[in-house]
């Protein structure tokens, strides 16, 4: 503002209580909705890998990727039920998996869109 022009509050008004709507917080939502839904894909494939590895089950790291998988995986258990075991694993956490990845991607991406 130059120093002959008076103030005009309907042009500028008070910045410290004007909201940007850029999005931003959206953007934000997208993206830790995108993130847990990672993390969540994350562990239920770690827990298929050190389960086909034969991993030490009484490790605290092997009992805490296990836990961590079966809460997320609780609605999934039993669905594919073969005498296979290693398959059975890998569709029983695989699929909960990918439909982690698949939904929260996809809130992700309708987010970013707002």
């Amino acid at each position: 503002m130059s120093g002959n022009q008076p103030y005009d509050r309907s042009q500028g008004g008070n910045h410290r209580f004007e909201r940007k709507r850029d999005g931003s917080a959206a953007r934000r939502t997208a993206l830790i909705i995108h993130t847990i839904a990672d993390i969540a894909a994350v562990f239920l494939g770690l827990w298929i890998l050190l389960y086909l590895l034969e991993a030490n089950r009484a490790n605290v790291f092997v009992e805490f990727v296990e836990g961590v998988a079966d809460l997320l995986a609780w609605w999934s258990q039993d669905i594919f039920t073969m005498d296979t075991e290693g398959l059975r694993v890998l569709l029983n956490y695989g699929l909960p998996a990918v439909i982690y990845l698949l939904v929260g991607h996809g809130i992700a991406a309708r987010m970013r869109r707002l």
